[in-house]
């Protein structure tokens, strides 16, 4: 009989929004404005920095490379401050939403008695911010969060999905983790995770090679009017990502 899962991981950004590049970009970019900085973030300099997991780990970085030094505590605390208030005003005013397919997937497993988490490098705030304005029912369907804040090595270390392993109290086998990058498919398959990736605009750069311990590779979760395509892994002719299909993997041919 195939191992049927009992619990799903969900990544934030990229997987359950297309946050990146209009959202946390910007804010970032709105941030450095208001600081009376010169730099702004276009799309193939931010697609570069989300090799570096975190916002403040990504300032602390980009500014280190241009100064030549690395900026002090205050200063990446008032800019990664600034920043998150910027990306709560974008999620505020609806710019991001989630994408297709995540809504009806969450809500079966969650009528499927399957018990389901956060897994995410963002902070605690910018989860909150996106959910309540995009999933106001979440407490009925997540658990837990276990975010950037939780944790001293973020991913692709493995320790947010260690943690996540020890709330959920139950084996790996069991669980499945849904990401949507390299270094996310790297965080959960170090916690003897199975992962499904669901590709998203800021990893469609990621070769699909680096992709590979995934157990399979989508485009998205699928909506009846918005099929999903299949790029790794077991065909799935509905294009919809189901219960169904993420029990087949967890019990690869």
């Amino acid at each position: 009989m195939q191992p049927r899962p009992t619990a799903l991981l969900w990544d934030v950004d990229g997987t359950l929004a297309e946050t990146e590049l209009d959202g946390h970009r910007l804010a970032f970019n709105r941030a450095f404005s208001e600081a009376g900085l010169p730099w702004r973030w276009d799309v193939g300099l931010y697609l570069d920095l989300l090799r570096i997991s975190g916002g403040r780990e990504r300032i602390a970085a980009f500014l280190e490379q241009t100064e030549g030094h690395r900026p002090s505590p205050d200063r990446l605390d008032a800019l990664q401050a600034a920043k998150q208030r910027h990306y709560r005003d974008l999620v505020d005013q609806g710019e991001i939403g989630l994408r297709p397919g995540v809504r009806r997937l969450m809500e079966a497993a969650a009528a499927a008695g399957l018990k389901q988490g956060i897994v995410t490098t963002s902070g605690r705030s910018a989860v909150q911010s996106l959910l309540e304005r995009q999933l106001p029912h979440h407490p009925e369907l997540l658990s837990f969060w276990i975010c950037g804040d939780d944790v001293g090595a973020k991913k692709p270390d493995p320790e947010a999905y260690q943690l996540a392993l020890n709330r959920l109290d139950r084996p790996a086998a069991e669980v499945l983790a849904i990401e949507d990058s390299g270094n996310g498919l790297q965080a959960a398959c170090g916690a003897g995770l199975a992962v499904l990736i669901t590709r998203s605009a800021s990893s469609l750069h990621e070769p699909l090679e680096d992709l590979a311990r995934a157990a399979a590779v989508v485009d998205g979760l699928g909506e009846p009017d918005h099929p999903c395509g299949v790029l790794c892994g077991p065909a799935c002719p509905e294009g919809l990502i189901t219960l169904s299909y993420l029990q087949r993997l967890l019990s690869p041919s």
